[in-house]
């Protein structure tokens, strides 16, 4: 599988930015035949981070990529879609629950696989909300909703899905410390 080019619907190829780019200047995509170019931008994804007595909601993946391992509620923005109503919108896909007020804990970067494309930049979202009522369950890509501890979050050595995540749980002990 590769990507068509926009223009010509050949296969377009991945390149490192020219020399002479800024530092960090992204990837290009671009079509060696008819040398369309459009470049690698990070896709947004948002998620939240559901805290209950001391516990946070983490999810076990049902499918590729990072089948069994443990993430977030969250996902990709929508065209149109504003970030917290992305957060929102994948919580609720993902485990039924609906939440109140949302407080922002940080952004992060990372990247998403994707057979036949390649690894491509992702800036991740991150919010806080409290339990209210409601029992989550496993729906959309998500296999299994579980309470895990707060202090032992990314501290458990079971496999977390993205590399990303330590720095989001120590965001989120920080949180809610204050």
């Amino acid at each position: 599988m590769s990507v068509p080019c926009a223009r010509c619907g050949r296969p377009v190829r991945r390149t490192p930015a020219p020399e002479g780019a800024e530092p960090n200047a992204p990837p290009q995509l671009r079509c060696p035949r008819c040398r369309y170019l459009i470049y690698d931008y990070p896709r947004l994804a948002a998620g939240v981070l559901v805290v209950r007595r001391g516990t946070v909601l983490l999810l076990r993946r049902a499918s590729e990529p990072r089948r069994g391992c443990l993430d977030i509620p969250g996902g990709f923005l929508d065209a149109g879609e504003s970030i917290e109503g992305c957060a929102r919108r994948e919580l609720r896909e993902e485990t039924g629950l609906a939440v109140g007020a949302l407080r922002a804990i940080g952004h992060f970067w990372d990247r998403y696989y994707l057979r036949g494309f390649g690894f491509f930049p992702t800036m991740n979202f991150y919010y806080l909300a409290r339990w209210r009522s409601g029992v989550p369950v496993a729906a959309d890509d998500a296999a299994s909703a579980e309470w895990v501890p707060i202090a032992r979050a990314g501290r458990t050595g079971v496999r977390l899905a993205w590399a990303h995540m330590p720095a989001v749980f120590r965001a989120l002990r920080g949180a809610v410390a204050r």
